[in-house]
């Protein structure tokens, strides 16, 4: 029942992470604050479409 789901920065849009996510807990858009190697920050990363 897990997929696979892409994070992308908020401030570059670039897709950086690509975790898990159970569909059945959890029904929203899946947003943390990670790492941007490509901004050298911390920023929020939201769910994209893969």
């Amino acid at each position: 029942m897990r997929e696979i789901i892409l994070l992308a920065c908020q401030e570059c849009k670039r897709r950086n992470y690509s975790v898990t996510k159970n569909k059945k807990n959890q029904t929203g858009k899946l947003e943390v604050k990670k790492y941007c190697k490509f901004c050298n920050k911390h920023t929020n990363h939201k769910e994209t479409k893969a």
